[in-house]
């Protein structure tokens, strides 16, 4: 590699892996191409499509020979490579190397999931059931866990939480202040982005402040994060987009990933359940690292609403 290219690697957007980090698993190099792709440039974007659509091939070319192939450069491979969080390209080979084994396995094909409007319902389930899947496997293989740990740690021991979100992503804000509330935690939903900067002015240090926002470039939901960030909360992001603006007011970013959109599939149906998966994970994580407090608190809210479950004589 020229001395050159090796300068411009010690420099590439995203930066190097995160001291102590480990590079993904192979299994998640799709994943994180999906996730990262919108956000790369036009070149990288090629480099990264091509290394995850065929992983085989690619493991056996040099960097100038998978900078060739993709019409690209060898800076501009280095720089793909880390950015998906690999430290080198050899790092890279080695993923993509594991990703061709584990596809030739014996794994089922995957299913073309573009819904079509003369479709039969039929149809229409499996394909939604296959992305909702694959939207799952790759939001959890892409999931920083350390990250999702410090998130847990600051919810649990938080004076109260705030969650922001607007559309789809509101509905999910609503869903994570429910599980925390019926564990005992004090946890606001805000949709109204007036209501939500207002609140977030009252947070401080020991409080902690969720945006969630797909596209991470949400105004409505930076604005109170940004709020929250300034007045000492713990901050965090819940969003597809890793390097979009709503993580530079983010303690901690746990990024979601979504199936292709389609006309009669918008972000907003894929990118929710990522979402939801997410915020469950954080719910949980919560309930085990204050179990003492939490398995009670749950308790009384289901004694409490278990009367209107029964059947009641007339």
């Amino acid at each position: 590699m020229t001395e050159n290219v090796k300068e411009i690697f010690g420099n590439s957007q995203g930066g190097p892996p995160a001291p102590g980090s480990a590079p993904p698993a192979p299994a998640a190099l799709t994943a994180k191409v999906r996730t990262l792709a919108p956000s790369m440039t036009r070149s990288m974007q090629r480099v990264a499509e091509t290394v995850a659509g065929d992983p085989a091939g690619c493991a056996a070319l040099t960097v100038t020979g998978l900078a060739e192939r993709t019409g690209t450069s060898e800076a501009t491979v280095v720089r793909t490579a880390r950015l998906l969080g690999y430290p080198g390209y050899r790092d890279l080979r080695l993923a993509l190397a594991g990703l061709a084994a584990h596809q030739q396995s014996g794994r089922a094909p995957a299913i073309t999931t573009d819904i079509a409007v003369d479709d039969p319902i039929a149809d229409v389930v499996a394909k939604l059931a296959y992305d909702e899947q694959q939207t799952l496997a790759d939001t959890a293989a892409g999931l920083d866990t350390v990250q999702l740990g410090a998130a847990v740690s600051a919810l649990a021991g938080a004076r109260r939480a705030d969650v922001y979100g607007i559309g789809a992503s509101g509905l999910v804000a609503q869903d994570l202040t429910q599980k925390l509330l019926r564990i005992g935690l004090i946890a606001h939903a805000h949709s109204d982005p007036h209501l939500a900067v207002t609140n977030a002015v009252q947070l401080r240090a020991g409080d902690v402040a969720i945006a969630i926002t797909h596209s991470g470039s949400t105004g409505d939901v930076i604005e109170p994060l940004r709020v929250a960030f300034e007045r000492g909360a713990t901050t965090v992001a819940i969003t597809g987009r890793p390097n979009s603006s709503v993580t530079q007011y983010a303690d901690h970013v746990l990024t979601t990933s979504t199936a292709r959109e389609s006309e009669l599939r918008p972000a907003a149906m894929s990118s929710r359940t990522s979402q939801l998966l997410v915020v469950d994970c954080l719910f949980v994580g919560v309930a085990q690292r204050t179990y003492e407090a939490a398995a009670p608190a749950l308790a009384a809210s289901y004694e409490a609403l278990a009367h209107r479950h029964r059947n009641v004589p007339r």
